[in-house]
């Protein structure tokens, strides 16, 4: 087995897609590459199998019979911590904004060159596999920011006592603001550190997990004006 493969031996992988020769083909591949990889051909099947396995990333066809990829999504966030990589034929911004806000992490947009996916694949693990370090090495303790509360440790948010329900993107986000209160944090920053690659100056995916967090925020009692957008910098989390 090559240093590849052993890194990744216990990495399990679900696609749920419901063309079969693109599900082959991708099985096929993500194996030769170590990982260990399941296949769910509907929405429904691949929600249950999302909950019931609990994989360690997800990539997840749009247009799927039954129940879409964006239901899929909307199904399981909530409850699922690890990484939903989308798959569209789509090249609606529409598409993929509304995908990112019901809390996939990226998406890749077909036709699929293979060695792309699996690149995406790796940047999403690395940045699972950054935030357990960071836990690891005691990057602990509890920030307050007025009536917000980030647990570093436990990895849970809270407003006036009221815990926040965040994916674990939209934590990692929350939680390198919240380090950094009364900061502008600057946003290509948070791509490297957070989404695990460089800013194009284009995309639009970070606003979408920021307006997410503030939309839960608020729905709490946090007020949403202290977590701003600095024009042409990147994001602050104000104090009150």
């Amino acid at each position: 087995m090559n240093m590849e493969s052993s890194e990744t031996h216990n990495t399990h992988l679900l696609i749920v897609e419901d063309d079969d020769k693109l599900a082959d083909l991708l099985l096929e591949y993500l194996r030769m590459h170590g990982f260990l990889v399941s296949h769910a051909s509907s929405g429904d099947k691949g929600a249950k199998q999302i909950l019931e396995t609990r994989p360690d990333l997800v990539i997840l066809d749009l247009m799927l019979p039954g129940m879409n990829g964006l239901d899929v999504c909307r199904k399981v966030r909530d409850d699922y911590s690890g990484a939903i990589l989308m798959l569209t034929a789509s090249q609606s911004e529409a598409d993929h904004v509304a995908g990112l806000e019901l809390g996939a992490d990226d998406f890749v947009v077909k036709p699929i060159e293979p060695r792309i996916l699996l690149a995406r694949i790796r940047t999403q693990l690395r940045r699972m596999d950054k935030e357990r370090t960071s836990v690891h090495n005691n990057l602990k303790g509890i920030l307050h920011i007025g009536s917000l509360q980030v647990d570093i440790d436990s990895r849970k948010v809270s407003v006036n006592g009221q815990l926040v329900t965040l994916t674990t993107m939209e934590f990692d986000v929350l939680s390198m603001l919240a380090k950094d209160a009364g900061n502008v944090v600057k946003r290509d920053n948070i791509y490297n550190d957070v989404i695990g690659m460089a800013y194009d100056g284009i995309d639009r995916g970070l606003d979408v997990h920021v307006s997410r967090i503030r939309r839960k925020l608020q729905r709490s009692g946090f007020d949403p004006s202290q977590l701003k957008s600095v024009r042409g910098l990147g994001y602050l989390l104000a104090y009150r």
